[in-house]
């Protein structure tokens, strides 16, 4: 069920009780946790946390934990999918849910008792209605229960035989009706649970609570920016969402961040600050050179096309139009002139229009920690996520949970600059796999969509086989082959990706991404169809991701669960 009074129904509840926490890995979960974190640390509330993956592991951790804890949590985990047929808890177990993922599973939504779901009622839900989907058996026992009474007496048979026939077509009626209504009940839940798409960001609704109870810091608001900028770095949201959601943050950043300029209220010089920005939408660009960021951007390199020479050429002349010399282009960003630097934003923008780059600024917002470190979100979010996702020869993946959940902490500043050093070796590798790709025609028409696989020995294939990282390289991959393709009906497909996850067990990750069109809704319809297509041909998949439109499949079963989905889609 919805919980309308967050504080009344949620926080006040697990207040005085131990709670164990399960998070997703993903960024816009790591900053609700952070959240949460920093209020239950406010309030001495007892709690355990558990990062999961994926069902499994969530399965298991579950199993482990329930019988010392009464309260559950989940971050960006649960709500697609019918909880308690998953985990099979105690009656007395309740699990609040504050997850982006839609649609909410029906179950969830209508189960009153253990299923508390902390999520926005503003949000287009568009759950259907009880009556649709669940129905009264205490009918249908009457009838059988009927049948089952003794044989009538003599003297009544001849009016039973009378009464016989009225109740077989009355039964009869039954019948047919119940069958029109589960024809129907099956029609509705498809509509509903066809496509998957996102809500609001989860760091965002943790950070209202802190709000509504008036425990809100900069920290936090920061957090909820982070969480927000995740969804949009990944595509998860239509950006008039994020629009709108930037206009909620900027509110809150102006007045937590809200100084008059005499000396009174002067900030100290280590004090931490946040400010909206109009900012270049290039990747990380204050921390690497204005060159390696226009290279390795997506939104650049794509309408640039990089992969080729002409493409190298127009990058020449895009900076010979700005005027920019190359070696302070090709040095460090905060090595570069200071008089170069105060106009850039504008110099770029100007010359980006002329190359039919509209939107080369977007609405951020940076933080500020004293003089010395200044971030934008995105630079945060790409950090956070290679910490997270690193290859897992050197570390665990719950290490890598706790290295990227520590780097959100402004003490933890070297954790973040090492974070920034991953992100962009990820960077570059999905350009230079994006360039292979294109310049070898690994992108091929399927008919309903495009597929792309990417093989054993390529390089920095271990680098893909997570699955955010393989679907920040699909959505990148599909933006770049629309720019670079003369075929107008290729333009509208979505793409599905293959990637080797386990060589020894034989695994590939496949993932599928919605069509690139400017008036994307970013739903995804691949979650519903990888699940048919594996039902039709056995392939032995694996829908372990709480993202339904990736999965792990056996490689030998590829090519019949290719060609099931190709019919399916048809």
């Amino acid at each position: 069920m919805f919980v309308s009074d967050f504080r009344k129904e949620f926080y006040e509840v697990v207040q005085n009780q131990r709670v164990l926490l399960f998070v997703a890995s993903d960024v816009d979960a790591l900053c609700a946790c952070k959240i949460l974190q920093a209020l239950f640390q406010c309030d001495h509330v007892q709690y355990t946390l558990v990062p999961v993956s994926g069902w499994q592991e969530l399965e298991t951790a579950f199993l482990e934990h329930k019988e010392q804890f009464h309260y559950f949590i989940l971050i960006n985990c649960g709500a697609n999918a019918d909880l308690l047929d998953i985990l099979q808890p105690d009656e007395d177990a309740v699990f609040f849910v504050c997850d982006t993922h839609r649609p909410v599973n029906v179950v969830n939504v209508y189960n009153d008792t253990q299923i508390k779901l902390l999520i926005k009622q503003d949000d287009d839900l568009e759950v259907p209605a009880y009556d649709d989907i669940f129905r009264d058996e205490e009918e249908d026992e009457e009838h059988s229960e009927n049948e089952k009474d003794d044989g009538p007496e003599p003297s009544e048979k001849r009016t039973r035989l009378e009464g016989l026939e009225e109740e077989i077509v009355a039964r009869t009626m039954k019948r047919r009706e119940r069958r029109e209504w589960e024809a129907r009940r099956r029609d509705i839940l498809f509509d509903y649970e066809q496509y998957e798409y996102h809500g609001t960001s989860s760091a965002m609704v943790m950070f209202d609570l802190a709000w509504m109870m008036s425990k809100d810091l900069n920290d936090m608001l920061w957090w909820a920016i982070v969480g927000l900028t995740d969804q949009w770095v990944q595509d998860k949201i239509t950006q008039m969402k994020y629009v709108t959601d930037i206009g909620i943050l900027q509110r809150h950043v102006s007045r937590h961040n809200h100084r008059d300029e005499d000396e009174e209220n002067a900030l100290s010089v280590d004090c931490m600050r946040i400010s909206f920005e109009y900012d270049l939408r290039l990747v990380l660009y204050q921390h690497w050179s204005l060159h390696d960021s226009l290279c390795n951007t997506c939104y650049t390199a794509a309408r640039f096309k990089l992969w080729s020479v002409h493409g190298q050429k127009r990058l020449q002349e895009f900076l010979a139009d700005m005027g920019l010399p190359l070696k302070q282009v090709k040095q460090k960003f905060q090595s570069m002139d200071s008089s170069l630097k105060e106009n850039l934003r504008e110099m770029i923008e100007e010359s980006a229009n002329k190359f039919g780059m509209k939107d080369m600024r977007v609405q951020t917002f940076s933080i500020h920690f004293g003089f010395k470190h200044k971030f934008l979100a995105s630079d945060v979010v790409f950090a956070t996520m290679s910490l997270m996702e690193r290859p897992e020869k050197d570390s665990s993946g719950t290490d890598n949970f706790i290295q990227a959940l520590d780097s959100l902490s402004r003490g933890n500043l070297d954790k973040l600059y090492h974070g920034l050093e991953l992100a962009k070796k990820q960077l570059l590798a999905t350009q230079q796999t994006i360039a292979s790709c294109l310049c070898t025609n690994l992108v091929i028409s399927q008919g309903p969509f495009l597929y792309c696989s990417l093989m054993e020995g390529t390089p920095d294939v271990a680098l893909f086989s997570k699955p955010v990282s393989l679907s920040l390289l699909s959505r990148h991959l599909l933006k770049s082959f629309v720019y670079s393709t003369k075929n107008r009906r290729c333009k509208l497909l979505p793409l599905v990706m293959a990637a080797p996850l386990n060589a020894e067990q034989g695994t590939v990750t496949v993932v599928g991404i919605p069509p690139e069109t400017d008036s994307s809704d970013r739903k995804n319809f691949f979650g519903r169809a990888f699940e048919k297509a594996a039902e039709g041909t056995n392939s032995r998949t694996l829908h372990n991701y709480f993202d339904l439109s990736v999965i792990e499949l056996k490689a030998e079963d590829r090519s019949k669960f290719l060609d099931a989905l190709v019919s399916l889609l048809s």
